[in-house]
């Protein structure tokens, strides 16, 4: 038996209030955008006419919910819209189209909005307590790029292969000034693609002239003409420069305008560098297409992120610190051993004035006692800091010899002590120990610098607020990346281009923060409650 089911009626009427409840995230998401000034949201667009641009905060905070719901499809973010409920509370019952909503977040408005919400995310912890002043934590991490992981371009490829169009245009060249075709360059013009370009279009000259030539010439000549034979000879140069030289003159030099620096890009966005990934389900370490995310946090909030193209960490913190808009509120920058170089420790303690609680890669290695206890090791060596010599583990002495310098690609310089081993020692057998097995004088080098950092992080490790400080680190940062790829699902990114990346990715991130901030005021309001309750 069922119920009555009627079938007949004509009209369909839905009548509903609703309301969001006061804890929601869509509450504390319009509030948070409510609470950035109008002159940092609005931008001028310097049009008076057209059709009204959407308002900035009612995109960002669309989007922000969407990203919240771990949405990330234009098309899919239109329909909610259509049928999410706190959508069309936050949007006021508008709707706006996917191609709105893409251009938005790709726009170079909507990157300022999202850096400037940080910075506004930043000051409403400091204000409700939620920063203390003792340590950042530092860390990246690899993000695969929508680009196809088979459409690389290596720059040692294009280096190598340009080389030789350069030999083979010179070759070219060379013969046709000799055959007094095309008037002499620039060195520099003759191997690019405007020389070339200007070499064949010398050779058309030629050639139209020719064919005016050869038409007054009568139709039979004995032995075949000259001119003839010239022009098909013209005509095979021309042919080679407009067909091959040019194109791939052209293409080398795009591509070497696109790598900046870097060692590969991928052809479906030039902006992703091939790196090595650690999610590989193979475990091989497959080189992909992607991104290096830096972000610094406290308490698991982002409070700032950026997106390099250079796959290791070592070269990307300066940069990062140096767009870090709160690195003024914190005493300490903590980062793991792949950041711990001199030329970070020079310009953390030197130029942002901060204590670096980064070990340097060797730090673990040389706290076991088999390294302390290795006499082999020039570090326990006996050190003469008056005569400055070094003795070591045979006895042999090393007196200081000279000064030394190096500069390495990135245009860092470091000083060298060269200490040479001293040409008579105490014994003939010493003396024998002083020389290498090729009969020469043995050398060791000392960074000055390097070992004063060194004893320096050393003291900041070892010291217990040092310890306690470095033992937040794999609870403080380490969860936001699992929260990010684990709870986001965002292990690939959405948009291509490093600005388009780096909204999406902001987003993201901003979403995360704003979710987390949610549940820590649910909680407290909670705990407040429950205290209330219990006092009762």
């Amino acid at each position: 038996m069922y119920q009555n089911y009627t079938i007949g009626q004509t009209e369909f009427v839905l009548n509903y209030n609703y309301d969001l409840p006061q804890n929601h995230v869509a509450r504390l998401i319009s509030d948070f955008v409510d609470s950035i000034p109008q002159d940092v949201l609005l931008e001028d667009s310097g049009a008076a006419t057209g059709r009204p641009l959407s308002h900035p905060a009612i995109m960002l905070k669309i989007l922000l919910f969407a990203y919240s719901r771990q949405t990330y499809s234009g098309r899919k973010i239109e329909m909610m819209l259509d049928e999410n409920l706190p959508m069309r509370w936050l949007a006021h019952d508008y709707t706006y189209s996917y191609h709105t909503i893409n251009n938005f977040r790709r726009s170079q408005h909507a990157s300022k909005l999202i850096k400037h919400a940080f910075v506004y995310f930043t000051m409403t912890l400091k204000d409700h307590g939620l920063i203390q002043n003792d340590a950042v934590f530092i860390d990246g991490t690899k993000v695969e790029a929508d680009a196809n992981k088979y459409s690389f371009t290596w720059r040692r490829a294009v280096e190598k292969y340009h080389a030789k169009l350069r030999e083979k245009t010179s070759k070219l060249y060379e013969e046709l000034v000799e055959k007094q075709v095309v008037q002499e360059m620039a060195p520099e013009l003759v191997t690019s693609a405007e020389g070339m370009e200007v070499m064949e279009q010398e050779l058309a000259e030629k050639i139209t002239k020719l064919d005016e030539k050869i038409k007054q010439e009568p139709k039979i000549i004995k032995g075949g003409s000259v001119r003839k034979r010239r022009r098909r000879f013209l005509k095979k140069l021309r042919h080679q420069l407009s067909n091959d030289l040019i194109p791939r003159a052209q293409k080398y030099e795009r591509a070497e305008n696109i790598f900046q620096g870097r060692n590969s890009y991928s052809k479906t966005d030039h902006d992703a560098t091939f790196m090595c990934m650690k999610e590989d389900p193979m475990m091989n370490r497959e080189l992909k297409p992607g991104y290096n995310l830096q972000i610094a946090t406290h308490k698991q909030f982002v409070l700032d992120y950026g997106l390099f193209s250079n796959p290791t960490d070592t070269r990307t913190l300066v940069p990062f610190l140096t767009q870090f808009h709160a690195l003024d509120f914190f005493e300490h920058i903590v980062a793991d051993a792949g950041y711990g170089s001199e030329y970070n420790y020079t310009m953390i303690l030197d130029r942002f004035e901060k204590q670096p609680v980064i070990p340097y890669t060797t730090y673990q290695k040389e706290q076991k006692r088999k390294f302390k206890n290795d006499p082999t090791r020039s570090q326990n060596w006996e050190y003469n800091a008056n005569d400055d010599y070094y003795i070591d583990h045979q006895g042999v002495r090393f007196s200081f010899y000279r000064y030394s310098k190096s500069t390495d690609k990135y245009g860092f310089k470091r000083d060298f002590k060269i200490y040479r081993a001293d040409k008579h020692q105490l014994s003939v057998k010493l003396d024998e120990l002083a020389k290498t097995p090729g009969g020469r004088q043995r050398y060791m080098k000392v960074n000055p610098t390097w070992n004063y950092y060194k004893a320096k992080v050393k003291d900041a490790l070892s010291s217990d607020e040092g310890k306690a400080i470095y033992r937040r680190r794999k609870f403080d940062v380490e969860p936001v990346f699992g929260h990010m790829k684990r709870d986001f699902g965002i292990r690939r990114t959405h948009l291509r281009g490093q600005r388009a990346v780096e909204n999406d990715i902001g987003l993201a991130l901003m979403a995360l923060n704003l979710t987390k901030f949610g549940q820590s005021i649910s909680r407290l309001e909670t705990n407040f409650i429950n205290n209330l309750k219990s006092g009762l």
